[in-house]
């Protein structure tokens, strides 16, 4: 058996040494690496521009920078300018073999250029890997990524994260439509109601850039009038970007564009659309197969070549503050837009904000209204309910709706639905003494009493703890009030009055994009009203002095747009419209709301402003942060001479119910905050100041994470 053995032994032994032996030099002479996307060791450069300029994915701002790699000869035709690309990050000097640096994490970046040399002087690291052949960083969205990054002390990555969406390769895989040819140039339609509206149309058409602050006047006509505005810009043979607060406002002006257009000339891009599509559309957006585009904030950096218009809806609504880092507003990117690419501006809004009457003041754009007789034949009638009115109707004291409140709803309902703003949703958030209205406070913790909607006993929003003995530690009163009703328990009210009447409600949970033209009582948050067929008969407009009292710089702006978009939903005066606002009637927005002038309450409002020197006459800059880490941090910083520090001030202490907003403190800890504030033309200074010793600290191991973080918010929203 041995011999047997050995005799079959040798016979496949003498043939299987004399293969692996031939595999062996087969490979040592193979110049293809055996590890491709790993290191490409021993793998030839590129014969022409070997070295790729990398912005690599790491949003922390000491690594805001380019980075160098060499470009496997494998890879040239692959890694051109634009594509996204995979590299190794983080080997250090001493890990070089065969003059390549090797090691580091595999991470996404976007290859920025091609140059034949680096000034690099050490080994460079080869590209990983070219992810996808398809350009998608072009160099106008890298030059205004740049610029976004450095007006909000960012990282071009974060930008870039924002700007650039998620790949999807079957969405890449599927090719765009063909471009169509321009459209005819639109006719002035609804655009003849204002001053210079067919001039400004005109403008768009002929090829010229106008830049316009548009104060629409009420109705459902504006997404109309903006698809006019798009459609003439695309008959020039340019592109077009209209971004709105929310998708129902997506969906209107896409439907307007629909009309006016035809169907494939434009394209929809939102947040809420799936990965998928939404590549989709943007790629059909880069790649020219479409000019113009609608959507959410999401959309304000959409690639759209030639572009010869950018416009806003809404700009005061909070929908177009950017919550992730840098944090951009959509109605600054689009400012920013407009200067690099020299296209048209158009601000739109039924109201009007104090940064869009700051653009008209300071001549960078021109006012877009109606005259005072077109105003006052499509507003509808307001009127007042005060304090004193309120005093002298005690049924109005007892049921929160004022006598004039209820006619005006009974009457609307004979002729169509009747809307009731409320503002804030839910049963009863807050209560207060009846008396003086001193909050209700826990006793345990002093933190608000709640009503409840199943029983009659008080709850506490922070603690849970139910109180069964509460009387007011001011006046001694044992009587409660609702500080501000919500909407469900308005809606169970106006029920039992009018029990033949349905009742909707619109918010949050549920938000409704359009109610008949027949007989209902709509009680809505504010923003989720709902677009009543023919307009509604009548509107509401309850506890007024809710939103014109929070402790907040924009108080009454906020409360006069909330007020105004409201009201535009309703019929002229002359079909029978009414709307009723229960506030007292001597404040400046509710007198700005009875005469419909919300232009002039934003010129005053910015009048006021220059005297202080807040936003947006100056620019400003919030620091939060721990005690010391907020001193050292503005101890480091070199801010511009003309800065002034306003603080600190304790922040309020995070609690561990509910989600933490960006940048708020972590649960538990006080944080303070110091607002910084420069002069008009020393913002920049201001942020390149705040970046540079936001990215030292994060160099030395401190940052916006973990302990001693530092938050830096350039334009903060809310400064009291």
């Amino acid at each position: 058996m041995s011999s047997e053995n050995g005799s079959v032994d040798e016979g496949a032994g003498g043939a299987q040494p004399e293969q692996l032996a031939f595999i062996r030099e087969s490979v040592r002479k193979a110049k293809v690496p055996r590890a491709k996307p790993r290191t490409w060791r021993g793998a030839a450069l590129a014969k022409e521009l070997p070295v790729a300029r990398v912005l690599v994915d790491k949003g922390v701002l000491h690594l805001d920078r380019y980075f160098d790699y060499a470009v496997p000869e494998e890879l040239d035709a692959d890694a051109q300018p634009g594509v996204r690309v995979r590299v190794r990050f983080g080997a250090g000097r001493g890990r070089v073999r065969e003059g390549r640096r090797e090691g580091g994490g595999l991470i996404d970046g976007f290859l920025v250029e091609r140059l034949a040399e680096s000034d690099y002087s050490g080994p460079l690291a080869a590209l990983a890997q070219v992810v996808s052949p398809e350009p998608v960083l072009s160099e106008e969205l890298l030059g205004l990524a740049r610029a976004v990054a450095d007006r909000y002390a960012g990282s071009l990555a974060d930008v870039l994260q924002l700007a650039v969406p998620p790949r999807s390769a079957r969405a890449e895989q599927r090719p765009s439509p063909e471009p169509l040819p321009p459209p005819p140039a639109p006719e002035a339609g609804s655009w003849g109601r204002y001053e210079r509206g067919a001039a400004f149309l005109e403008s768009l058409a002929s090829g010229g850039a106008p830049r316009a602050v548009w104060n629409a006047l009420p109705g459902p006509e504006w997404s109309a009038e903006l698809a006019r505005a798009v459609a003439a810009t695309l008959a020039s043979g340019r592109g077009a970007l209209v971004v709105v607060p929310d998708g129902r406002a997506v969906a209107r002006v896409d439907t307007a564009l629909t009309s006016v257009l035809g169907e494939g000339r434009h394209a929809v891009l939102t947040a809420d659309a799936g990965p998928e599509k939404r590549y989709r559309e943007w790629l059909a957006v880069r790649r020219g197969a479409v000019r113009a585009v609608v959507g959410t904030r999401a959309a304000m950096f959409a690639p759209v070549r030639d572009l010869g218009l950018v416009a806003l809806w809404e700009d005061g609504d909070d929908s177009h503050s950017e919550p992730h880092a840098p944090q951009p507003h959509a109605r600054e990117v689009l400012l920013l837009r407009a200067a690099l690419d020299k296209c048209g501006f158009l601000l739109g809004s039924w109201s009007c904000t104090v940064e869009a009457a700051q653009l008209v003041e300071s001549g960078w754009a021109r006012p877009l209204v109606a005259s005072r007789e077109q105003v006052r034949a499509v507003a509808p009638l307001v009127r007042t309910v005060g304090d004193q009115d309120l005093a002298r109707d005690e049924a109005a004291r007892a049921a929160r709706l004022p006598t004039l409140a209820w006619q005006a709803v009974r009457e609307g309902l004979r002729h169509g639905p009747v809307l009731v703003q409320v503002p804030r949703r839910g049963y009863v958030p807050r209560m207060a003494c009846a008396n003086c209205r001193e909050p209700a406070r826990c006793r345990h913790c002093a933190g608000p009493l709640e009503g409840q909607e199943s029983t009659a006993a008080l709850r506490c929003g922070w603690c849970g703890r139910e109180e069964g003995a509460w009387h007011c530690p001011e006046c001694g009163g044992f009587r409660l009030r609702a500080q501000v009703v919500g909407a469900r328990r308005t809606a169970e009210e106006l029920g039992r009055a009018f029990p033949a009447v349905p009742v909707r409600t619109s918010g949050r949970e549920h938000v409704l994009d359009t109610v008949p033209g027949a007989p209902a009582l709509v009680v809505s948050t504010p923003g989720a009203e709902p677009v009543a067929e023919g307009g509604y008969a009548a509107a509401l407009l309850l506890d007024g002095w809710a939103m014109l009292g929070r402790p907040d710089l924009r108080a009454g702006e906020d409360a006069l747009r909330r007020w105004i978009g409201a009201s535009a939903l309703v019929r002229a005066q002359e079909a029978g419209g009414t709307v009723v606002v229960v506030a007292e009637p001597t404040l400046r927005p509710v007198q700005a709301l009875v005469r419909w002038d919300p232009v002039g309450h934003a010129v005053r409002e910015l009048g006021e402003r220059a005297e202080l020197g807040f936003p947006p006459v100056s620019r400003m800059a919030a620091v939060s942060g721990t005690g010391q880490a907020l001193a050292e941090f503005l101890a480091a910083a070199e801010l511009p001479a003309e800065a002034e520090l306003l603080g600190p001030v304790p922040l309020p202490v995070t609690g561990a119910a509910g989600p933490r907003r960006v940048g708020a403190p972590p649960v538990g800890e006080q944080w303070e905050r110091v607002l910084v504030r420069v002069p008009p033309g020393r913002g920049a200074a201001l942020a390149a100041s705040l970046k540079a010793a936001q990215a030292s600290r994060m160099a030395r191991g401190g940052g916006s994470g973990g302990e001693g973080a530092v938050w830096v918010r350039i334009d903060p929203p809310d400064i009291g």
